[in-house]
């Protein structure tokens, strides 16, 4: 497939409208206020009711170990992980990934972060005490902590990000995946697949996997800044998998339009990481395409045009490659 990095370095509002590109007003007021009822943004606002959707309607995702609400129960979350060797803390509200804490081992005293930094009781009791407090929850509203196991990440995409473990990004509308980018951490972003912080983000194509564009701070990029790998070399596996697990998303959640976060264990394979009903536009940069076009084209289809997800899925494959 051919890797295409053409874009002009500067573009006018009126040949981004030409060019499909959909942008915040729009997705705002066209997509999101008219797809998403409020009343069912806590199906993906709440970690723990994601979390809690995905395992009544088999989407595969990370384990449930249980949470923390109030904080008289925060000086016993040492039981709460007693039995697990490995765990993630995150705010039940949070956002951009704050106040996300992951431990790969621990004896119940001494608890290890990937990078080898201890932290003791003391510290964790701490963080989960700012966590309830809403320091890192969207709005600043009380909170809860939320404890799930660890994804064992598989090392495929080692070449092609610095450090942070990789993320697929696809976009969901009326159960059709429309657009997909992978996120890739480097040096700048920290670790962190953040797009905004530095993060590289490369274009996939719905058909298969394969990557068409890339880019970093909005700019067309064909290696890694950190690692040197050639983006056209990046193969995404269980792509099939990918589309399926997103496509499942739309069942178990009313909302029309959102993006599904997908990372991939060594063992268990493309795992749901997070919805989110409010998916940023930067991915139509990293594939070099817009979005409107399709979104039309899914609102063109007449109801029920394609009642499951294989159908969805083989209309979105042929339509959108």
């Amino acid at each position: 497939m051919k890797f295409s990095l053409k874009l002009p370095p500067i573009v006018s509002p009126r040949r981004l409208r030409e060019a499909g590109v959909l942008g915040m007003n729009q997705r705002n007021h066209a997509y999101i206020m008219r797809y998403n009822r409020r009343a069912d943004y806590p199906d993906v606002d709440d970690k723990l009711r994601t979390k809690e959707l995905a395992i009544r309607y088999n989407v595969s995702t990370a384990g449930l170990i249980g949470s923390i609400s109030y904080q008289y129960q925060v000086r016993g979350f040492r039981q709460l992980v007693e039995n697990v060797p490995d765990f993630v803390i995150k705010p039940g509200h949070g956002s951009g990934g704050r106040g996300i804490l992951v431990f790969t081992r621990h004896d119940g005293v001494n608890f290890y972060k990937p990078n080898g930094t201890v932290c003791d009781y003391g510290l964790i009791y701490e963080h989960i005490s700012n966590i309830l407090s809403g320091l890192y929850s969207l709005g600043g509203q009380v909170d809860y902590a939320l404890f799930e196991r660890c994804i064992d990440f598989s090392d495929v995409y080692s070449r092609f990000s610095y450090q942070g473990v990789p993320d697929v990004r696809l976009i969901v509308f009326r159960g059709y995946p429309v657009m997909a980018m992978i996120r890739l951490a480097t040096k700048e972003s920290d670790g962190r697949a953040n797009l905004h912080q530095g993060a590289v983000g490369v274009g996939l194509s719905i058909r298969d996997g394969h990557p068409l564009f890339a880019a970093q701070h909005n700019r067309a990029i064909t290696h890694h800044p950190d690692t040197g790998a050639a983006f056209s070399e990046l193969h995404v596996p269980h792509w099939e998998e990918h589309l399926n697990l997103a496509a499942r998303c739309a069942e178990m959640t009313p909302l029309g339009y959102f993006g599904a976060d997908i990372a991939t264990d060594r063992q268990r394979g493309p795992l749901l990481l997070e919805l989110n009903a409010r998916p940023g536009l930067a991915i139509q940069i990293a594939n070099g395409h817009g979005l409107l076009a399709r979104l039309r084209l899914v609102e063109s289809l007449p109801a029920g045009a394609h009642p499951t997800c294989a159908e969805k899925i083989a209309f979105a494959r042929e339509n959108f490659a």
